[in-house]
């Protein structure tokens, strides 16, 4: 049987969800020196300094990270993204848990391929999908259709295209508490461990400040690893959302491999504002 219309404009929200999970911690490109103390202390705020500059300028990383979003969803994420140009990037998602993955197991999709482009991002749903879908395995969000659609979409779109991994550093950078908290062994590196709270209504960075508010987020620990060539090697984010808890684990490797993502044939591809027109959804 095929899936109906809303149901498919349904599993394409749920998607889009799912990709913001899986980028979220993250944010835009690098941030200008700050004016005063920021809220850490002066020693943590030069360590922290160099490797938000050594993370952004490495421009690529391959990345494993799980997300747990309260009840709603849990997922697991491994790949390489590139964030030099605007985000780009392939990301295997498998969904491990939650309200939205029991959904998705209903219509027989258990994992699915991210590719990030310039101008888009696209989802691969798979066989089950497609045979429920008209034949076409991807979904395409366009950044501009996700503005149009204004609120939560914009939001969006603003995350996906305008995305590195340092955001923790910046997050711990406005933190009042952020101490070193020892050195530690991780995924075989020799790391320093930093750890601190933030109130999100004191980031510095607005568009980042933006993000976190969007999602209810009001507070957050963070715990960040970084090597000796101050680059991340692990961070971990929890905080509370609308959803639930959040809480966000992940491992970063290989700075500088090549990254590149190849946009899905148009003819295999449904795309996500043609899906809400059809329904008779805002676009605009």
């Amino acid at each position: 049987m095929k899936c109906t219309g809303g149901r498919r404009v349904a599993l394409a929200a749920a998607v889009a969800a799912t990709l913001a999970g899986c980028t979220s911690g993250t944010s835009s490109g690098s941030s200008q020196e700050p004016d005063g103390d920021r809220g850490a202390t002066s020693v943590s705020r030069t360590a922290l300094r160099s490797a938000e500059r050594s993370t952004d300028r490495a421009e690529s990383a391959r990345v494993r990270s799980t997300t747990v979003m309260g009840t709603e969803l849990s997922i697991e994420a491994d790949g390489a993204l590139g964030w030099g140009h605007g985000l780009t990037g392939d990301l295997t998602i498998t969904y491990t848990g939650g309200t939205t993955a029991e959904a998705m197991r209903r219509l027989g999709i258990t994992s699915m391929e991210a590719r990030y482009l310039s101008d888009a991002y696209y989802a691969r749903m798979g066989d089950a999908f497609a045979e429920k879908a008209g034949g076409k395995h991807w979904i395409k969000y366009a950044y501009d259709d996700l503005e149009a659609l204004g609120g939560g979409g914009a939001n969006l779109a603003d995350q996906l295209r305008n995305t590195t991994p340092n955001q923790s550093v910046k997050l711990l950078l406005d933190s009042d508490d952020v101490r070193k908290v020892g050195e530690e062994t991780v995924d075989g590196q020799a790391t320093t461990h930093y750890s601190g709270t933030v109130t999100v209504a004191d980031v510095a960075d607005a568009e980042l400040r933006k993000q976190l508010q969007h999602a209810g987020v009001t507070t957050e620990t963070v715990d960040i690893w970084v090597n000796d060539q101050d680059l991340l090697v692990k961070k971990v984010e929890k905080g509370r959302t609308a959803s639930g808890e959040l809480t966000q684990t992940a491992h970063y490797s290989d700075y500088g491999v090549k990254v590149s993502a190849e946009r899905p044939p148009a003819g295999d591809t449904e795309d996500f504002r043609e899906l809400l027109e059809k329904q008779g959804g805002p676009t605009s």
